[in-house]
């Protein structure tokens, strides 16, 4: 019997007993469940990293976008708010389409 002791999509219990198996499940308390969406998001990460090809990045970015948002409520914003803030910080210090590499800063 295989132990996975992580958090899981929601419906990975119903997906599981369809191909016929069985499994247990708890449900994690507020602070479990902040400790185990960043141990989640650590390992989303590191799959987009090894990923092989685009079409198997972008599914792991679908992830990321997934935890982002759990992410995001725990830390007590929605979707729309968290697209604000993006949003406000693009229009103060832009995006990253320009691709400018920062070398150095004359200090003087």
């Amino acid at each position: 019997m295989p132990i996975y002791n992580k958090l899981v999509r929601d419906k990975i219990p119903q997906v599981i007993a369809a191909s016929g198996l069985g499994c247990r499940t708890r449900i994690l308390s507020d602070d479990e469940y902040r400790k185990e969406l960043n141990i989640k998001l650590r390992e989303e990460i590191e799959e987009y990293f090894r990923a092989g090809n685009s079409q198997d990045a972008l599914e792991e970015l679908a992830d990321l976008l997934e935890l982002i948002r759990a992410l995001a409520r725990v830390h007590g914003a929605d979707w729309e708010q968290l697209e604000a803030l993006r949003a406000r910080k693009a229009e103060a210090r832009g995006g990253f389409e320009e691709r400018v590499f920062l070398i150095d800063v004359d200090d003087r």
